[in-house]
């Protein structure tokens, strides 16, 4: 029969348990911590993979979702929204862009930011991705993000839009980082001038190998992912090139040197209509007429 411990007894017996819980609960997080280091995956160095944007990993351009946050406040009017679209939509309809549509897409984007403040883009950045970006998102690319990560390697976004925009994007998918077009800014304001040119066709390339050569990465063990055929000389630095939502011209050209075509575009034909064309068009017009619409309620 077990015998009545007094009051001291009864205690010590109690600080014991007590004792005995917290090693258990020690050892818990000692042997948690034992499995998630065993389990990590180290870091691959010389792999990395860099993705387009505007229509590989979201839907539709990533600086025509920002001008349209930006008309909604107002920043600029529904006249320079519209020319702004029709040079996007001219770009999407002939499946290239001129010497002359980029100039004139530089020019106007200069025009705007020069004598504005970084940081006041940066912040309307954050709150536009939040608004109009987010849902953009093809889940399916980003899977493809995440596949490489989760093998260890870096992940860049490549891309022509400014790279503060590419930046704001790429943290908040959890990527590495970004490359894109750089602005000039003195004193924490635009200057209206470009440092170098913009981030496009040829230059993709020859940011991505300069990229290579800084972090040490093997091009060859490197992929990269693009919806469109302006792409191929970024396409071609890397060991595996992989067309994403590819517009007419890429599809064919993938299928010739055999590389990878993942089309995320569900319930389309996309290799008969060219689905970039038609999707481009209907949402530059839609964003022009909420453009049209909003103007119209607030004047």
């Amino acid at each position: 029969m077990p015998r009545w411990r007094d009051g001291a007894e009864h205690a010590e017996l109690e600080r014991m348990a007590e004792l005995a819980g917290e090693a258990s609960a020690d050892a818990a997080v000692a042997a948690a911590a034992d499995l998630e280091a065993a389990l990590a995956v180290p870091p691959d160095l010389t792999a990395a993979a860099f993705f387009d944007v505007d229509n590989t990993m979201m839907m539709g351009a990533s600086i025509f979702h920002f001008a349209r946050g930006l008309a909604s406040r107002k920043y600029f009017t529904t006249a320079d929204l519209a020319g702004f679209a029709w040079r996007q939509l001219r770009f999407r309809l002939g499946g290239k862009e001129n010497p002359d549509s980029v100039r004139a897409s530089r020019e106007q984007a200069l025009g705007f930011v020069a004598g504005r403040s970084v940081q006041e883009l940066v912040d309307l950045g954050e709150e536009i991705y939040d608004e109009l970006m987010a849902a953009k998102i093809w889940s399916g690319t980003r899977a493809l993000a995440q596949m490489h990560q989760d093998a260890g390697q870096r992940v860049w976004l490549v891309t022509a839009t400014p790279v503060e925009l590419a930046s704001i994007i790429a943290r908040r998918l959890g990527l590495t980082g970004a490359l894109g077009t750089v602005a000039e800014s003195k004193d924490g304001v635009y200057t209206g001038r470009l440092v170098g040119d913009l981030l496009h066709g040829k230059a993709k390339a020859h940011a991505v190998r300069a990229l290579a050569a800084k972090e040490g990465l093997d091009l060859r063990r490197c992929t990269a992912y693009s919806d469109s055929i302006n792409d191929v000389p970024m396409l071609s630095t890397a060991g595996t090139a992989v067309a994403v939502n590819p517009d007419p011209g890429l599809r064919e050209l993938a299928r010739r040197r055999g590389w990878e075509i993942r089309d995320f575009r569900t319930g389309r034909k996309a290799a008969r209509i060219g689905v970039p064309t038609v999707l481009g068009a209907g949402a530059l017009a839609g964003a022009v007429a909420a453009g049209l619409a909003y103007r119209r309620r607030s004047s």
